[in-house]
């Protein structure tokens, strides 16, 4: 059974940082994408950051281009979401999820991924 639980989120004033992790488990990912989306209030989920497993290859919202980093630890089967300079319109539950690696470029669209984690919430304060 695939399970992916999220960790990392909390309270932080806008300007700070926050590092995001996904503990993935029950398959192997070498042949996955692992993406995370975020939900605010009131809002469609929207397509935040992802990366290949195996090529390490990356893309990212125009939003968060230079600010948020993601990257995965093969040994720990971890996906990370290193987040930078963030803004009250950061705020929003993220959740990370997985899908078949299809392409070199990892898919922003969430219709792609299978798996997803239960979420877990970033506050940030103005």
């Amino acid at each position: 059974q695939v399970q992916l639980v999220e960790s990392g989120g909390g309270l932080v004033q806008a300007g700070g940082s926050l590092r995001l992790s996904c503990a993935a488990s029950g398959r192997t990912f070498s042949s996955y994408v692992m993406g995370w989306f975020r939900q605010a209030p009131g809002k469609e989920r929207e397509f935040v950051a992802a990366i290949s497993w195996r090529l390490g290859s990356t893309r990212y919202a125009d939003s968060v281009k230079g600010r948020f980093t993601i990257s995965r630890d093969k040994a720990k089967n971890t996906v990370y979401l290193q987040m930078y300079g963030l803004k009250p319109e950061d705020t929003a539950v993220y959740y990370c999820a997985a899908g078949p690696d299809t392409n070199y470029y990892p898919s922003l669209s969430e219709k792609d991924y299978d798996y997803w984690g239960q979420g877990t919430q970033v506050t940030v304060s103005s």
